[in-house]
């Protein structure tokens, strides 16, 4: 079965809520927590990688390996990513889709910003024509090999031209091919609801990031409201950065990690996240291995 084609089963049954990640450990991590479906970060997989903001700065190239470095290390898991504006035009969206499901990933969403694009709940953001949208949500779909690869397009249009903006582009967006729509930035429940009421019985994912223009709603709530997709893009990545910055200051303050042993992911728990102890029975059986000469004259 293939990675759209598992995200697509596990639709079928229930809402489906992707926790962000950003690199193979927290894919793991997330995938030993009990998730059954991955969402990986734009914004994550640049502000670890580069240290950059999240203003398109990554390459398709870098943001492929990234996908396939975790998408090796959890195969059975439906991986999601970011794609952006599709680091270009028709073209580049074609070559985009490609390179994503080569890498693994079982679905992707493109954005109607222009490039370079900024943060979903930043002002200041800038959208491309419809018909152009458009465009690309069909090379997307001409260009995919897996039928079942998922193609999201998201529209940033709330925040720039209003709601009943983005619910026409997301009705156009569907009508070229999207198999679901991504309606960033709303500001209510209200504005959820809103929106899947203009669009029945089309898959719609929540953004539920922090600090934005979108308030607190839980996965239960979100379903209620119609949305089958959740996503928590930056949650871990923000909570991560917290405690390691506690770490820095208390390892610069005291000079010692004594009283924070008792917050730290031991050396077994790590190596059994890891799967250490399957790389050391490899190693040992292939070395130990005995090979056997046989005698071309003999009849034996």
């Amino acid at each position: 079965m293939s990675p759209g084609a598992r995200l697509r089963g596990l639709l079928g049954e229930s809402q489906v809520v992707l926790p962000g990640v950003f690199n193979a450990i927290t894919a793991l991590q997330a995938r030993a927590c009990g998730h059954k479906a991955l969402y990986l970060s734009g914004a994550g997989v640049t502000n670890a990688l580069t240290g950059f903001p999240d203003i398109a700065l990554l390459t398709l190239t870098e943001m492929a390996q990234q996908a396939r470095y975790i998408c090796r290390a959890v195969p059975e898991t439906p991986v999601i990513a970011d794609a952006d504006t599709g680091y270009g035009e028709v073209l580049n969206v074609a070559r985009t889709v490609e390179e994503f499901e080569h890498s693994g990933l079982a679905g992707l969403h493109l954005e109607d910003q222009v490039a370079p694009k900024r943060c979903g709940h930043l002002d200041g953001k800038s959208l491309i024509e419809p018909e152009a949208m458009a465009a690309k949500i069909r090379a997307a779909v001409k260009a995919r090999h897996d039928p079942d690869f998922f193609l999201i397009a998201r529209t940033d249009a709330r925040g720039v031209t209003g709601l009943d903006d983005a619910i026409e582009r997301a009705k156009r967006y569907v009508d070229s091919g999207a198999d679901a729509i991504f309606p960033e930035g709303l500001q209510s429940r209200e504005e959820f609801e809103a929106f899947a009421t203009a669009l029945p019985g089309t898959y719609l994912l929540a953004n539920m990031t922090e600090f934005g223009k979108t308030p607190i709603i839980s996965a239960e709530e979100f379903a209620q409201l119609g949305y089958a997709l959740m996503i928590f893009p930056m949650t871990a990545f923000r909570a991560m950065l917290f405690t390691a910055r506690e770490v820095y200051l208390t390892l610069h303050k005291t000079g010692t990690q004594q009283g924070l042993l008792e917050r730290m992911q031991t050396r077994a728990e790590l190596y059994e996240l890891i799967g250490y102890e399957n790389y050391s029975e490899f190693d040992e059986e292939v070395n130990s291995w005995t090979q056997v000469t046989i005698d071309p004259a003999s009849k034996g």
